[in-house]
């Protein structure tokens, strides 16, 4: 995982890269390690956005290790952040938009490019499994505002008020002042992003978020976009990003590094690349 603090140095978008070579594809992973939880040379590996996916992580990584699959992984791993209520920024705890009403955008993303996502979504703990059922059974990508919520609903999911007590006081404060601004730095975008690869060499990505924090209502930011907030190709590897997200949906981020990756880019090369292409198009850039 890229450094938190060097990584957005002068940047606005923090983006995860994962490259696949030809031996991964063959071999599964070599050599490779995740902060010390995997400690066989030939391993699965997965990666999340920030400190809060430690968990995450370590639940997605207890599947793996058993031998499940890439998309069961992603998929319970982001959920661990989901459920907390300490993660400011996702699912349950999330700081609500200034109406005070907390929405939530997810998306994932299998092997097979199949992909699933949900935005705008409101009283629902875990988004990204709403998306993953949008993958799978329905004919469409994405489902958004009530019509979610209705479809989670059918599907067994429970109403919750997602706005916790500590979130709620956070809000009341910020209405003191009252004034939107989407202040660009590092403490106000922890989406959870995470990519894993399993023992068959698959990879699965999955993004999942309550958004800006005191958004105007209705406001969708990149995380639910299949190529901006998150992007896989199993062919190739993929790409999470988190930070503005009006910024990643312009260059559509992780698209872009994924290609760019295909046309031989490094992953650390590619990630840079598309910070570089959104701090050419911003004109108040050094303002970032």
């Amino acid at each position: 995982m890229i450094n938190r603090r060097k990584f957005l140095s002068g940047s606005a978008l923090a983006s995860m890269g994962l490259l696949l070579s030809p031996s991964l594809k063959a071999e599964t992973l070599r050599k490779l390690h995740f902060h010390g939880i995997g400690n066989n040379e030939q391993t699965p590996l997965v990666v999340s956005t920030w400190q809060h996916g430690l968990a995450a992580n370590y639940a997605a990584w207890k599947i793996l290790k058993k031998g499940g699959s890439s998309l069961d992984a992603v998929e319970q791993g982001v959920r661990i952040s989901e459920a907390d209520p300490k993660v400011s920024s996702v699912g349950y705890g999330g700081n609500p938009d200034r109406d005070g009403n907390v929405t939530l955008d997810a998306c994932i993303m299998n092997k097979d490019g199949d992909c699933g996502s949900v935005a705008f979504l409101q009283n629902i703990k875990h988004p990204i499994s709403v998306a993953r059922l949008v993958m799978e059974k329905t004919p469409h990508v994405m489902l958004s505002g009530k019509g979610a919520l209705q479809f989670a609903i059918e599907n067994g999911f429970k109403k919750e008020d997602l706005l916790t007590e500590k979130a709620r006081v956070r809000w009341e404060k910020w209405k003191i002042k009252s004034k939107y601004e989407p202040v660009i730095n590092i403490e106000n975008h922890d989406t959870i992003g995470m990519l894993a690869i399993d023992n068959y060499g698959d990879v699965a990505g999955a993004c999942t978020t309550s958004g800006l924090a005191y958004k105007m209502h209705g406001r969708v930011g990149d995380s639910p976009i299949i190529g901006a907030g998150m992007y896989v190709d199993n062919e190739v590897g993929g790409a999470v990003a988190t930070g503005v997200g009006e910024l990643v949906m312009k260059t559509l981020g992780t698209f872009l590094i994924v290609e760019l990756m295909r046309n031989g880019k490094t992953p650390q090369q590619a990630c840079e690349e598309a910070i570089k292409r959104i701090a050419d198009k911003q004109k108040d850039y050094k303002k970032f």
